[in-house]
């Protein structure tokens, strides 16, 4: 089992120097570029129709319009919820690596990264508390820990970062161009995608110098146990999306029995595959999923 620091290309070091330029050319402030109204109206769509989880189920024709407009808006406050939960969990991943041994090639970009996560998980949860009243609480699951080599564990850690940021990303781009959509929704959007198109650009690059690592110096059932983990968390990721306590406030009587019947339809499965389709792409490129 190894513990030597990743070994940085030239790529990396390219990317990590015009990400880091970039990163400082754009900085705004993010307490000064919002406005707040006081309310959003209850009317309005506040998540896309095609990104929300009833779209293309059976089991949107059961709803009321005032149903269909209350889960648009809980869908909504649901993401914005899993955005400040996951921003929570990678920014102290990055911490406990910020300037350690092996990692003096990223950690000036991940200054950045953690002061802009930081300021996305306020904006993200700004708007919950204003607009929903609360945040909907963290219902992701532990995955069992396992002893892991470093190469593996590094991999992992940076792959749920780059997932997670990727299934996002595909929300903000089309809520920030989605013209049905409230201007202070599609405002956060649009701030939150500009940003972390720089962080994806990051993750792509740490993601695959860690498999190179891990492809030069790991055992073949580590190899295994990335793509395992790999399929598993997109799988979790997308399960996430369809919220109980979202169903339960937008009035559906049986809100489990409710999202049972649309993970298990599929219909749904177009909107799975476009959530996750640059995800895939990118894991095939480099080598981890067939």
């Amino acid at each position: 089992m190894t513990t030597a620091a990743p070994l940085w290309d030239e790529e990396v070091r390219s990317a990590v120097q015009r990400l880091t330029t970039a990163a400082e050319n754009e900085y705004y402030n993010p307490y000064q570029t919002f406005e707040w109204p006081d309310s959003i109206p209850e009317g309005a769509l506040w998540m896309s129709e095609d990104l929300m989880t009833v779209h293309g189920a059976d089991a949107a024709a059961e709803l009321t319009r005032e149903q269909y407009l209350a889960l648009a808006k809980w869908e909504s406050i649901n993401f914005y919820s899993l955005n400040v939960h996951g921003i929570r969990e990678l920014m102290a991943e990055v911490v406990h690596r910020i300037h350690a041994p092996g990692y003096e090639i990223p950690t000036p970009f991940f200054h950045h990264f953690l002061g802009e996560e930081n300021e996305h998980m306020w904006f993200f949860a700004e708007f919950c508390l204003r607009y929903g009243g609360r945040l909907f609480p963290d219902r992701s699951l532990a995955f069992p820990a396992r002893e892991q080599s470093t190469l593996l564990g590094n991999f992992i850690v940076f792959s749920r970062i780059l997932i997670f940021e990727q299934i996002v990303d595909h929300f903000n781009s089309r809520m920030a161009a989605d013209t049905a959509l409230p201007e202070t929704i599609r405002a956060i959007n649009r701030v939150h995608h500009q940003d972390e198109s720089r962080h994806i650009a990051f993750g792509c690059q740490l993601v695959r110098a860690f498999y190179e690592r891990l492809k030069a110096e790991g055992e073949p059932a580590e190899l295994d146990a990335a793509r395992a983990y790999i399929e598993r968390y997109i799988t979790t990721s997308l399960q996430s999306l369809y919220s109980v306590d979202a169903y339960r406030e937008a009035g559906i009587a049986d809100p489990f029995a409710f999202r049972t019947r649309l993970l298990a339809d599929p219909a749904r499965k177009p909107a799975h595959d476009a959530i996750v389709s640059r995800t895939t792409t990118f894991y095939r490129r480099i080598g981890v999923l067939d």
